[in-house]
């Protein structure tokens, strides 16, 4: 069994796309630890504000299959894979941390980079894993939230009712 810790976005029909996202994930893993939602504007591109939080399961599956599992409901939710990078979308899903995995895997490099680049990604995973170590920098997550340019990006929690 493995900890997989994903991040979840959403900037069109957003409050209902995540209880849906929550709820598909529910099906395939069981039981979620959530972070707080919060709230933040659009990074990349000009659009609507979008909910973000961290979801972590235990997973008993590969990695290629999880990637899988997760696209399959990203597309379930409408997401459209011929979409700009930067834009808007129903559903975002991306693993951040797939147990102590470093480096690439699957196409996949782990830790995730957007943890330490994204305010809407670090602040819940500090939230959840405050005294867990990013494995390449070393330092605990609530560590690097503390030392993050809070100005960068803005984010606040927001009261989501699932």
């Amino acid at each position: 069994m493995t900890e997989l810790i994903l991040s979840l976005g959403s900037n069109i029909n957003a409050d209902h796309n995540i209880r849906s996202a929550l709820g598909l994930l529910e099906d395939v893993f069981g039981g979620l630890e959530l972070s707080s939602v919060y709230e933040s504007e659009s990074v990349g591109f000009s659009g609507d504000n979008f909910l973000n939080l961290v979801a972590i399961v235990v997973a008993e599956y590969e990695l290629a299959f999880l990637n899988e599992t997760l696209k399959s409901i990203e597309d379930r939710l409408g997401r459209d894979r011929s979409a700009e990078k930067f834009s808007s979308r129903p559903i975002d899903i991306d693993i951040l941390v797939f147990g102590d995995s470093d480096g690439e895997e699957c196409g996949i490099e782990l830790p995730r980079a957007e943890i330490l680049q994204n305010a809407f990604v670090l602040r819940p995973l500090a939230e959840l894993r405050p005294n867990s170590i990013h494995a390449q920098t070393g330092q605990t997550y609530s560590d690097l939230w503390r030392d993050y340019d809070h100005s960068l990006q803005k984010l606040w929690p927001i009261n989501f009712i699932r």
